[in-house]
């Protein structure tokens, strides 16, 4: 069945926990991209859910190699309990998705990535994860698309899991942090990245996490409720004024949770177009960038102050559904979304139609 089965949980150690049964490489690059293949999926768990088919572009995983060379750091530095991780399967995830209408997850790796200040640790930690993805979506095909993980300040490792991910697994994008250590992501070292991400014509997604400056600030609260979301709009912000998003337009890039506190800030941040400088690497100004950036709605839908903030920054074509599975219930961002009374066109616009123009091959 190619290098991995995704079908345990998170937690197994004994090397054939989820994606970590390991065969013969060349058989699965073979396989690789064959979507007539055989699934090992069970045929109830492979059927295409009831409308509206959301696409959901927020959806965590855990590879079991992943998990367990990093275990004691990741159970460290979250904020959830440990059994978000330990307990998750691939089928649970289908069984949530059937139950709330999500035809397809595009899968992203959870906090806190592959990053950890060693190169060679980094790399084998990007292949092992994107293999893991790439099989994820033959074992259940058409119910999982993924974005590939990236140590963002590995640039020559960058580059080459790039090409890897793109040419030899045939993901659908790739995942980044808000920010790593003390750089976030329009810094210009990260440059040669951007580049060849642009020159893909790439989806980025970009999750936020706490920065080194700030995750343990003594205000009383976890770093998930008030640093991951002040990190987004941190990067945000670094890939507009260091001119990233300009530079590299043909980049689809997503953020999380509504944007965080972006829309209420935008036109905050309009004002630093004042400065020669800055409005030189923003040459369309500040409102017109912004709306070029996509966001999804995991964890915001309960809000209706937060989804005013982004649709009045936003179109809907840039808008897109989200559940942030397994840290936050799919209940909570589908009830929500239902009951802001939004009319149906932009509710197919926000569950699937936007999405769709991002990864047409899940029409």
């Amino acid at each position: 069945m190619g290098l991995f089965r995704a079908d345990a949980v998170a937690g197994d150690q004994d090397g054939c926990g989820p994606g970590l049964c390991i065969h013969n490489r060349r058989g699965f690059l073979k396989s690789v991209g064959a979507l007539g293949a055989a699934s090992v999926a069970p045929q109830a768990l492979a059927q295409t859910p009831p409308a509206p088919r959301r696409i959901d572009v927020h959806h965590h995983v855990y590879p079991t190699k992943w998990f367990a060379a990093k275990k004691d750091f990741i159970l460290a530095s979250s904020d959830n309990p440990p059994t978000i991780m330990t307990q998750w399967t691939p089928q649970r995830a289908v069984e949530q998705m059937d139950k709330y209408g999500i035809s397809t997850a595009i899968v992203c790796l959870g906090n806190p990535g592959v990053w950890f200040g060693d190169v060679q640790e980094s790399r084998m930690l990007m292949r092992v994860c994107n293999e893991y993805m790439a099989q994820l979506g033959q074992d259940f095909p058409g119910r999982f698309g993924a974005f590939a993980p990236l140590a963002l300040p590995d640039i020559e490792g960058c580059l080459t899991e790039i090409a890897y991910a793109f040419d030899i697994l045939k993901m659908d994008g790739v995942h980044l942090l808000t920010s790593y250590g003390d750089r976030w992501p329009g810094d210009p070292f990260f440059d040669p990245v951007f580049a060849e991400l642009n020159r893909r014509k790439a989806v980025v997604f970009i999750h936020p996490t706490a920065p080194n400056c700030c995750g343990t600030l003594n205000t009383g609260a976890p770093s998930s409720i008030l640093e991951l979301p002040f990190d987004e709009a941190r990067a945000v912000a670094s890939l507009v004024f260091n001119g990233t998003v300009s530079k590299y337009p043909d980049i689809k890039f997503i953020f999380s949770h509504a944007g965080g506190p972006v829309p209420v800030l935008a036109t905050r941040m309009d004002q630093l177009m004042r400065n020669p400088k800055i409005a030189e690497r923003v040459p369309e100004g500040v409102p017109a960038t912004l709306k070029k950036l996509y966001f999804e709605v995991a964890n915001s839908t309960v809000n209706p102050s937060s989804m005013a903030a982004l649709m009045a920054l936003a179109p809907p074509s840039q808008i897109l559904f989200g559940s942030d599975y397994p840290y936050v219930q799919v209940e909570k961002t589908v009830t929500g979304l239902e009951r802001l009374g939004y009319g149906q066109e932009l509710q197919a616009a926000i569950n699937r139609n936007s999405a769709l123009k991002l990864f047409p091959r899940f029409a």
